[in-house]
């Protein structure tokens, strides 16, 4: 078994069960190698971490903390990819609702974004401050369809008459609206990662994630 940090091919077991390295001298563990191969074909399938859980007879803990890790990861190389722009070619606000949910009533519980596009074809996303915020006092004044009124533009179904600035634009928006609904129960203070997942996802793929894990070895 090749040294996963410098990958030169002779390793030798030790008694603990690790593998340690002819010439790097660093130790592995061939056990949790192979489970971190098992999570990122799960994860580049496109299964929940209950999923992956049940596919592969792993504990959903371990699951859950190895999925974090990748989308950690993930959102340090976005904001680094988009520091070293070399141009902003467009961009719009956005809000996302939950198809199942009324958008006079629950306006508030949408999620407001802006999305770029750069360096070619690339999308990026800033998450914008949270509008339940808002929700309790427009609620209280019977504001909510003057507010929603307002804001219809930046949904998905007034989205469909308007031509954005850059198609791309429009062709992450609808990615989004495809990827995120099998994730039922997002909490909302983890909204951020599953946008940025969605982000990376459209723009490089999992042959980056690759990458980015071996880097991060």
């Amino acid at each position: 078994m090749e040294c996963i940090y410098c990958r030169h091919p002779i390793t030798y077991q030790l008694a603990s069960g690790q593998r340690k390295c002819q010439r790097c001298r660093r130790k592995f563990s061939p056990q949790k190698v192979q489970r971190e191969k098992k999570l990122l074909e799960c994860f580049c399938k496109e299964l929940t971490a209950r999923q992956c859980a049940k596919e592969y007879n792993l504990n959903y803990l371990t699951v859950k903390k190895g999925y974090e890790r990748f989308r950690s990861l993930i959102i340090c190389y976005l904001e680094q990819r988009y520091q070293k722009r070399s141009a902003t070619k467009a961009f719009e606000e956005y809000i996302y609702l939950e198809k199942s949910k009324d958008p006079i009533k629950n306006i508030f519980e949408g999620y407001n974004f802006l999305t770029f596009v750069y360096d070619g074809d690339l999308i990026y996303n800033i998450l914008m401050p949270d509008l339940t915020r808002f929700k309790q006092s427009f609620y209280d004044d019977g504001l909510n369809r003057i507010y929603y009124n307002e804001f219809r533009h930046f949904l998905r179904s007034a989205k469909i008459a308007k031509n954005p600035s850059h198609p791309g634009l429009w062709e992450f928006w609808d990615y989004l609206e495809r990827f995120l609904p099998r994730f039922r129960g997002i909490k909302r203070e983890n909204f951020f990662y599953y946008l940025k997942e969605a982000e990376f996802r459209f723009n490089f793929g999992c042959d980056q994630l690759e990458e980015l894990l071996k880097n991060d070895s």
